[in-house]
């Protein structure tokens, strides 16, 4: 347990614990510093100091940001909102004396908790995946294997190097057209050779079919090679060159792959304390809650982003939906305090998604409308996601 900073608020009447620093809680937290609660202990419980931007995450993979750039620093948004924050992992919790139990012996008591600790790919089912492949999530991991990727082939240029991306949903797409632009950008002869695996015969299969079939177009021309109806069922080392590990993707139909590194980017799924504690869950296991993101089982947890599922709503697993949320959650949390009725929330049904390509352009679409990769688009996308960061840009006086 690591304590960044505590606060030592006078006659405390009620105790809100904030579980994870995904956009929901930055923007919740961010508000709070707005509009304070008298008499209200602000905690929050996170794992990392710096959370990263879903929305600038391809584009750092790709070169165009810097890690500061895409990264939320928890302190000072904590300093601001006048709450102790605790750099803990949360491993259980006990709903029936409202305690938050964490991984280095901590426990924090609350009257009402909130949860939002995004996702993890959905791995654990492959053999060889957990050992051997690189998930998406948590993103500072994500991160610190592509730095040593980047190094590898910075000190070996001209070796060929094969990269596999499990996974054809938004993410994996942005992520395989990412990681080849700043590979390319890099290699003094661009020698890369890469594979994306999906076990659906369509890829992106949350989006229109204009944008899937864009999509598939921008991947073949770029020489990516597609596997679709392909499920991964095993991974296996092979010989270790000086240089490079290699390893083999087998999949259900008997195609095998070799590849020097493996990015997981599958399904999502939620860890098991959750259900553990009893809180309501789907067959995910995510957290139920209704249109207040309150919990169906437990009306003193909160749950948002990819962590919660509406059960009158569902939606997607995507950032947008995230931040959407940031704003009515601070408001039923406020609510609860008060001791006042909560509001309902209803997320939009169709929302405006700008896909990078990796090379400075983007993709817009919303619903059935669809507009082609345009460095103005990149522009545009470049301009709203820098804005929402700068919500979390403090000086020293605030």
């Amino acid at each position: 347990m690591k304590i960044i900073s505590n606060y030592c608020q006078h006659t405390i009447v009620k105790d809100l614990v904030l579980i994870g620093g995904g956009h929901s809680h930055a923007i919740a937290l961010k508000m709070f510093g707005m509009k304070p609660l008298t008499g209200v202990r602000l905690t929050l419980i996170t794992a990392n100091q710096k959370t990263a931007y879903s929305g600038m995450l391809p584009g750092h993979i790709a070169g165009f940001y810097t890690h500061e750039e895409c990264h939320i620093d928890l302190k000072p948004l904590a300093n601001f909102a006048q709450a102790n924050l605790y750099i803990d992992r949360v491993v259980a919790l006990d709903l029936e004396n409202n305690k938050v139990l964490c991984a280095n012996g901590l426990v924090v008591d609350f009257d009402v908790l909130s949860i939002d600790i995004g996702s993890t790919p959905a791995r654990m089912s492959v053999s060889g995946a957990a050992e051997y492949a690189i998930a998406a999530k948590p993103v500072s991991q994500l991160l610190e294997h592509w730095d040593e990727l980047i190094a590898a082939v910075g000190k070996n240029p001209q070796e060929l190097i094969r990269i596999a991306i499990a996974g054809g949903g938004a993410g994996g797409v942005e992520l395989a057209l990412a990681i080849q632009s700043h590979l390319h950008q890099i290699q003094q002869i661009p020698n890369l050779e890469m594979h994306l695996f999906h076990r659906q015969m369509e890829l992106m299969p949350n989006y229109h079919q204009s944008v899937r079939h864009q999509i598939q177009q921008i991947l073949t021309e770029r020489g990516i090679k597609l596997h679709l109806g392909e499920n991964v069922c095993n991974i296996v080392p092979k010989n270790h060159k000086k240089t490079q590990e290699i390893f083999e993707i087998k999949c259900e139909s008997g195609l095998t792959v070799e590849c020097n590194k493996i990015f997981w980017v599958t399904q999502a799924s939620a860890p098991e304390w959750l259900k553990i504690a009893g809180l309501g869950t789907d067959e995910q296991g995510f957290i139920l809650v209704e249109d207040t993101l309150q919990s169906q089982t437990h009306p003193q947890v909160f749950a948002s982003g990819d962590i919660a599922t509406m059960v009158n709503y569902p939606r997607p697993k995507a950032g947008v939906f995230a931040v959407r949320q940031g704003k009515p959650l601070f408001e039923n949390l406020q609510r609860i305090l008060l001791g006042k009725s909560l509001k309902p929330y209803k997320p939009q049904k169709q929302y405006l998604s700008l896909i990078g390509t990796g090379d400075g352009q983007a993709i817009l679409t919303k619903g059935i409308f669809t507009l082609p990769p345009h460095k103005l688009l990149w522009h545009y996308k470049d301009c709203i996601d820098r804005r929402f960061m700068e919500r979390f840009h403090f000086q020293k006086n605030e």
